[in-house]
């Protein structure tokens, strides 16, 4: 039998980083297309809201970017910035609200590739996330912002399972959709994350709650920021030559925004 914990995915970093950071080089590779086809200006300098553990930044850093970011979660970070001073570059994320931040300096591009952005829970703090992006970055800078739009025709995804594994350590997770209220623009899901070792089994459960958003809805919310021009979107397969048209039916979006 596991060791069950129920708590908060993000306080244990390296079983989070082992599963999402695995799968790192296909989102790698999209930016650093991004920045060559769609920046308005030289991409050195990037800057990730909601990081996390940095899966992505570390690389971006080892491939001779610039790097930074913000999380509201200090183990995230710590286990981040540990990892950038062990690889012998600045210790550059900080604990912050990604609705609520400024930058030093400004950053020529910024990303955040996986739903981070739908944990923000009301229309005006996501507003306020694009605005204070929209700050941070220089004109004619990118922001690659992913997510999951929820179909107004046709089915969705509703469940999700991911695996890695590194030595003698496997990490299994499944997400599942709870429950959704359209109305209230919310979403319940479960997480469920085991943890395989030679000597334990430990379970950790999750509740996530993401906002909703349909197409219609990101439109309008993306319209209230004038800052940002949509110049492209994608979808979850980062395919740089092959855009895709927003329709009633679609879900994983990748939308290109650049400073005007």
């Amino acid at each position: 039998m596991p060791d069950v914990i129920r708590g908060d995915l993000y306080d244990f970093p390296k079983y989070y980083d082992l599963l999402f950071g695995s799968d790192w080089k296909a989102e790698f590779d999209f930016l650093q297309l991004c920045f060559e086809k769609h920046a308005g200006r030289r991409v050195q300098r990037i800057f990730e809201p909601a990081c996390g553990t940095g899966r992505l930044l570390i690389k971006l850093a080892q491939a001779g970017y610039d790097v930074a970011g913000n999380d509201l979660n200090p183990k995230a970070v710590g286990y981040c910035n540990a990892r950038m001073a062990r690889h012998r570059f600045a210790e550059s994320v900080t604990v912050g609200d990604m609705s609520d931040f400024k930058v030093a300096r400004k950053c020529d591009a910024a990303f955040n590739m996986i739903n981070s952005f739908r944990h923000l829970p009301t229309e005006q703090q996501a507003e306020s996330h694009l605005q204070c992006m929209a700050n941070a970055i220089a004109k004619g800078g990118l922001y690659v912002l992913g997510l999951h739009l929820i179909p107004t025709d046709g089915g969705r995804c509703e469940e999700e399972s991911w695996s890695a594994r590194r030595g003698n350590l496997v990490v299994n997770s499944h997400m599942w959709s709870q429950a959704i209220d359209l109305r209230r623009r919310m979403e319940k899901l479960g997480m469920r994350i085991d943890v395989y070792t030679p000597t334990r089994h430990l379970r950790i459960d999750d509740v996530m709650h993401y906002r909703t958003y349909n197409a219609r809805q990101m439109k309008a919310l993306l319209s209230r920021v004038p800052a940002w021009e949509l110049v492209e979107t994608y979808d979850f397969a980062y395919d740089i030559n092959d855009p895709i048209s927003i329709t009633r039916t679609t879900e994983d979006v990748v939308y290109i925004l650049r400073k005007r």
